[in-house]
């Protein structure tokens, strides 16, 4: 018998049924945080964090000890267009290069102990030119947002998440002006480092991808089939997968982030189990970040992708649980408190 067809209204019914948070561990969680060896709130985020982690792995202490990276790589078929300063073939040389241990995002995955995995979406394969056609059929979207589902496996308990694929910026670029309007400069940026002349034309060809497809429904889901990309939807698979098992998960940059902001648009409360590990230097990066309401971490002008910035936010989260959890209280260390 033929496989079933895989359709976005199975991801519409899924996320009609994601878990809320464990208030019951939150509620754990600032008890103890009150009664910790520092005045109150004198660790700032960290202790947000902890409270964040808490909430949302369901469990109090809350811990970070199997952290996974997982980069989703995919091509585009608007890279075609000089949108970018290297070629296409960059993608799978680069996808080589993380399986061989050479790229920034391996050695950043060793310094906080992450287990690294790359997921090659049908590279040979690239998506089709957003200003011609829909990047991807709805059972090729669909196919992809399970596909991403597979990287939530059991005993993990924080996900970075990041991508590679040339021409990405362009697409994250297309989504996010289709999503939340304004002007194609609005939401352009250099990317992999194009500019003059280059980066005018890829602003063209942003708004000329957004206008093909204007009249196209304005559901989120059908704005990413229509001008995300394989690597896009398999991160929003992710991202949903991570939401059902109660693993929290750290966004990267502008790529990564404008695929999540198609959960967000869809419903505001779909990324509240995700924190943004950085924020890029591609200026529409920030802007996002506002719209969505999501305040980054750091900012360390990174913008290489590649779940860099996600990852060394991971050590930002294991710091986070390790001064909730061990810190002593103080009745436990015999310190006076506050009078």
């Amino acid at each position: 018998m033929p496989e079933p067809v895989a359709t976005l209204d199975e991801i519409r019914a899924l996320m009609a049924h994601l878990p809320g948070p464990d208030l019951e561990a939150g509620t754990a969680a600032a008890l103890r945080e009150s009664q910790l060896t520092k005045p109150a709130g004198a660790l700032g985020r960290l202790e947000e964090l902890a409270q964040w982690l808490a909430i949302w792995q369901g469990r109090h202490p809350p811990h970070v000890n199997h952290p996974r990276t997982a980069v989703f790589a995919g091509n585009h078929g608007v890279a075609a267009r000089g949108v970018s300063a290297y070629p296409a073939t960059v993608t799978a040389q680069m996808v080589q290069n993380f399986i061989a241990g050479g790229a920034a995002v391996n050695q950043l995955c060793k310094t906080v102990d992450a287990d690294l995995r790359v997921y090659e979406m049908n590279l040979d394969q690239p998506t089709a030119d957003i200003v011609e056609a829909a990047a991807m059929s709805e059972e090729e979207c669909a196919r992809a947002i399970a596909y991403g589902m597979m990287a939530v496996e059991p005993g993990i308990d924080a996900l970075a998440l990041g991508e590679m694929g040339i021409a990405n910026t362009t697409a994250a670029a297309a989504l996010a002006l289709a999503l939340f309007g304004g002007e194609a400069t609005d939401w352009v940026g250099p990317g992999t480092g194009v500019g003059g002349a280059a980066l005018a034309a890829k602003r063209e060809v942003v708004a000329q991808a957004a206008a093909r497809h204007r009249a196209a429904p304005a559901d989120p889901l059908e704005l990413l089939r229509r001008l995300g990309g394989l690597e896009f939807a398999a991160l929003v698979g992710a991202i949903l997968a991570a939401r059902m098992a109660r693993v929290p998960v750290v966004l990267d940059g502008y790529a990564t982030t404008a695929a999540a902001a198609v959960l967000y648009a869809a419903d505001s409360h779909a990324l509240d189990h995700c924190v943004v590990g950085h924020v890029s230097a591609e200026p529409g990066h920030r802007r996002l970040l506002e719209r969505i309401g999501k305040p980054a971490l750091f900012d360390f002008g990174m913008r290489l992708g590649e779940a860099s910035g996600a990852t060394l936010a991971l050590a930002v989260l294991k710091a986070a649980a390790a001064c909730h959890a061990g810190m002593a209280t103080f009745a436990e260390a015999g310190v006076s408190g506050p009078a």
